[in-house]
């Protein structure tokens, strides 16, 4: 067992998270008692304690989202940074960023949340009600809605309040106004309007129901995403131009793939798959290729490609069919953009005259993981996996490794390097 002991007030913030991660390591190895009275008690002060660890999270991540701190270490954002280092799931990032993001908007909330008077969940709540706010109407609701969490709302109704924090703060105001047209409307079927203005151009305003919103999101986000750390394009101005990419046509490119073998589709039953690996029973796969176009793939040792393509600068349309279908994501590992939203690397170096657009040294990797790699290639260790295809890993700057750290290129992992695993 191991032993902690810490002066609170002269130890270092360093001092201070080193033995609270050993008091947790000693704890979570403790089986629960059984007293379930003792576990309902326990479970109230340790969430409480975890509340305010929240607290102190949120300043750190704030300052690493303010210097751009992980863009060192090879993540295009800090959500990706919390979402691939970390382990976070998307809704659990948005959170965190969000409240270390308006946390020096909101002092009643960061105090409250840093002395246990609040939980995470509604210091989020709060910080996520704000932010499309300015620092007047923000001061405002962050009042208002601390007034409803004193009254002893959930978070869930709290939640609800603040979706609607304009109507919360003129009601308060006694300035409510009459619902507008478009309120009454209602919710369950979507509609649109558009008015032309003079220099020809229009304003759009509308409501989706959750139905077409899915469409709407599964064929607009993948456009809408950042182009490269140069794209100083807010949200609003990338969904403008994905939008425009559909109604002109511009996504048609976009293909569904089908991956099997040639017993499939000759009469076996081994199944297909679509490149993310979602299986395809092998009767479906063969009426899909009755009204597609079939492509052979050859692959020999290792499921490595043997077809090769022109010395050429950029990649040929098949070549690039041919690596959508190897890589479902970009070929960073801590990377989640979509193969088909990514960039043929060349993993050598093409510029170097090392990596001729032969199919067998080509990867896909998203535009921001593209650059990093050949600006940083110290921080990019090469493998492959057992079916040959190329596995990126990100690794930490120099400077963070207390040593130079390997060189970037092809070989096997070190295990024995902190970085490595």
């Amino acid at each position: 067992m191991q032993s902690v002991t810490v002066e609170l007030g002269a130890a270092s913030t360093m001092e201070l998270v080193n033995a609270l991660s050993a008091i947790a390591t000693e704890l979570a190895t403790r089986d629960a008692p059984e007293s379930a009275a003792a576990c309902l008690e326990l479970t109230e002060t340790l969430a409480a304690a975890s509340d305010m660890q929240e607290s102190a999270l949120a300043g750190f991540i704030g300052r690493v989202d303010a210097t751009g701190e992980q863009q060192r270490w090879g993540f295009p954002s800090t959500r990706a940074w919390l979402r691939s280092r970390l382990g976070m799931r998307e809704s659990r990032a948005k959170e965190r960023l969000t409240l270390a993001r308006q946390r020096h908007r909101l002092p009643q909330v960061v105090e409250r949340l840093a002395a246990g008077e609040l939980s995470f969940g509604y210091a989020t709540t709060v910080a996520d009600s704000v932010a499309r706010l300015d620092d007047t109407d923000c001061a405002e609701a962050e009042a208002t809605l601390l007034g409803f969490i004193d009254q002893g709302f959930s978070a869930g109704k709290v939640a609800t309040f603040g979706h609607r924090i304009r109507d919360v703060i003129a009601e308060r105001d006694d300035t409510e106004a009459v619902p507008d047209e478009d309120s009454k409307r209602g919710y369950a079927k979507s509609w649109l309007t558009t008015i032309r203005s003079l220099d020809g151009g229009r304003y759009v305003k509308g409501w989706l129901n959750p139905e077409d919103a899915a469409i709407w999101d599964g064929t607009l986000a993948p456009l809408a995403k950042p182009a490269g750390p140069e794209d100083r394009r807010d949200v609003a101005e990338r969904t403008a131009a994905a939008l425009s990419s559909v109604l002109s046509g511009g996504h048609k490119a976009t293909k569904v793939t089908v991956i099997c073998d040639l017993d499939t589709l000759t009469g076996g039953n081994a199944p297909a798959r679509l490149t993310d690996d979602t299986p395809i029973p092998a009767p479906q796969a063969r009426r899909i290729a009755l009204a597609a176009g079939v492509s052979p793939l050859l692959l020999g040792r290792g499921n490595t490609p043997l077809y090769l393509g022109h010395r050429e600068r950029f990649a040929s349309a098949a070549q690039r069919h041919v690596l959508e279908t190897l890589y479902p994501s970009c070929a960073v590992r801590e990377c989640e953009i979509p193969g088909t939203l990514c960039e043929v690397d060349h993993v050598n170096g093409w510029a170097l005259g090392r990596s001729p657009t032969n199919i067998d040294q080509l990867a896909l990797t998203c535009g921001w993981h593209n650059r990093f790699k050949h600006t940083s290639p110290d921080q990019i260790q090469i493998t492959k996996d057992q079916d040959g295809r190329y596995v990126y890993r990100l690794l930490p700057p120099p400077d963070a490794r207390g040593a130079t750290g390997p060189p970037g290129g092809i070989g096997p992992p070190d295990s024995t390097l902190p970085w490595a695993a």
